[in-house]
């Protein structure tokens, strides 16, 4: 994916929500509560998102369910959480398929279980 200012813009906002909620928090609580920290922190701070939006999968024209994201920001990035030991091979592999359901370019996939969030954050992007 060729640098997109914009994009670039929005990972960073959104990043910068991520650390305040992990700096106030810290380690140690479900995802669940890192998505409602960050819900509040993204009002806080002005950034349009959509929580908890449903996507509908398709199977050779087919809808077969819905899955739902944690977080689609500005309509153009998806914010996956995690609050696991490690990020997993099937962790990045989940928002690649949640990238290519949707079409959308740039995902952030954000465990909050690690010491300094930085080491937990990965960008992917197709």
């Amino acid at each position: 994916m060729e640098p997109n200012p914009e994009l670039n813009g929005w990972t960073n906002r959104i990043i910068g929500a991520c650390i305040e909620v992990h700096r106030t928090l810290g380690p140690g609580f479900l995802e669940e509560v890192y998505e409602r920290a960050l819900a509040i922190e993204f009002e806080l701070r002005g950034i349009p998102y959509k929580r908890q939006l449903p996507v509908t999968i398709f199977y050779k024209g087919q809808d077969v369910g819905d899955q739902r994201l944690d977080f689609l920001v500005a309509d153009r990035i998806i914010v996956e959480l995690k609050a696991v030991t490690e990020i997993a091979p099937i962790h990045k592999a989940i928002a690649i398929s949640y990238l290519n359901a949707t079409g959308h370019k740039l995902a952030l996939l954000v465990n909050f279980n690690v010491r300094a969030l930085k080491d937990g954050i990965r960008r992917i992007a197709r």
